[in-house]
This record gives structure tokens, C-alpha cells and sequence, in this order.
């Protein structure tokens, strides 16, 4: 049976909507009024657009009392749009403001919950050459399992219905970093140490002093791909 591509296709086929979903990307949830600024299009307008990005499965709603929230319908679209970022063209950078954006973004990112970017794939390709993760496959090796525990993340805990490793690929870097439910536990685990902060207003990250450190040692992530 042949896919019908031409059916997300048209659900992509407007500035706005991309804008809409790149804001997304960051695994937040949001209300139209701002999905409406991000894309520069009137809540009207923006409306329309969300119904269209729902109807096609690429995003989800949840009402919270009065109002409506938006996110991305699950870590295979966010992976899907990572992997179609390849493919499409970048956005005219117009100004000094969008130029320091798309050099954060290509640093480090969240790529829905999981890190991206330079910083992503280096964490991904540090525990690939400690024998900790195979993503050709996508695994968790024995000696990942136990290296991992010993730096405190609950693996075991980590079961349920997605993933616990799968490889992303970065559409900035042309190489994978880690998704699944691993690489939201260690984005997660980043965030809380304060090793990485959010850019407002952005899904690119901020790498903190203690992050420098932090990603050195327990991740083993070069100096120099940490600035």
C-alpha cells in the first residue's frame, strides 16, 4: 500500500504553520495567543492554522479550564520534523538578532525533550565511544546500563511505552543525537543541574559554567565543543 505524503504535506505547506511548529519544538505547550505571535498571523488566522496542524496528527490539544494548550503530538513527530529539517531550506536571517539565534540554536537546542545541536551529538557520540550506546541499533549497552546508574539516572525506571534509546537525526549537525526516553532523562538531568538554561523565548539552550564542567566530566564532551 502506497503513503500518501501529500496529506502532512499540505499541513506544512505555510510559513505560519512552520513557525508554529518550530516554536513547538521545544516540547512546550502553548496557547494559541502566543502560537499566533510566533507565526505573526491573527489569533483568527492562527486558529485556522492549528485546526489544520491537529486534524493532520502533527500537534495535539489539552483545554486547562478556560484555555486551549498545543504541543506536539509525540516524540515521532518531533523526530520526523528533525529529520525533515535536512531537507528544507533554512530561514533568511534579516538581522544581527535572528543571526545570534541561529548560532544558539545550532550550539544547543531541545529537540522536543531531548538535547540537540553540537551539544547533543557530542553527548551522543562521547557515550558511543565509551561503549555505553549503539544507535545504529538503537541500544543501551550493558556497560551504558551500569555507567549510567552510577551517575544517577534510573534507567530501569525509565521503561514504558516509547523508546527507552532511539537515534534523532540533527538536522543542524547531519549526524544523530539521543532521543527516547533516555535522552529525555539526560536533558532533564541537565536542565535540573543547571547545567543548561533556557534562552526565552527560544528552544535553544544556554550552557552554564557549571555546565562546562558538568558535561566534561560526566559526559566526557570535549572542551572544545563546549566553547
Amino acid at each position: 500500500m502506497a503513503i500518501d505524503f501529500s496529506a502532512v504535506g499540505a499541513a506544512l505547506a505555510a510559513p505560519a504553520r512552520s513557525a508554529m511548529l518550530s516554536a513547538l519544538m521545544d516540547g512546550s505547550s502553548r496557547p494559541a495567543s502566543e502560537l499566533a505571535a510566533a507565526a505573526g498571523v491573527r489569533p483568527s488566522t492562527a486558529s485556522e492554522h492549528l485546526a489544520v496542524l491537529v486534524g493532520s496528527g502533527l500537534l495535539e490539544v489539552a483545554a486547562h479550564g478556560r484555555h486551549r494548550y498545543y504541543r506536539i503530538a509525540d516524540d515521532g513527530v518531533a523526530d520526523a520534523l528533525e529529520r525533515l529539517g535536512r531537507l528544507c531550506p533554512e530561514t533568511p536571517v534579516r538581522s544581527y538578532r535572528q543571526s545570534r539565534e541561529a548560532a544558539a540554536l545550532e550550539q544547543a537546542r531541545l529537540c522536543y525533550d531531548h538535547l540537540a545541536g553540537r551539544l547533543g551529538v557530542a553527548v551522543a557520540e562521547s557515550m558511543t565511544d565509551r561503549g555505553w550506546l549503539d544507535l545504529r541499533t538503537p541500544t543501551l549497552t550493558d556497560a551504558g546500563h551500569a555507567a549510567l546508574s552510577e551517575r544517577g539516572l534510573d534507567v530501569a525506571g525509565l521503561t514504558g511505552r516509547r523508546p527507552l534509546v532511539r537515534s534523532c537525526l540533527d538536522w543542524t549537525q547531519r549526524r544523530p543525537h539521543l532521543a527516547g526516553a533516555l535522552g529525555a532523562a539526560v536533558a532533564t538531568r541537565a536542565l535540573e543541574a543547571g547545567w543548561v538554561t533556557r534562552r526565552p523565548g527560544s528552544r535553544a539552550l544556554r550552557l552554564t559554567p557549571a555546565g562546562r564542567d558538568g558535561f566534561a566530566d560526566v559526559w566526557g564532551v570535549p572542551a572544545e565543543v563546549l566553547g
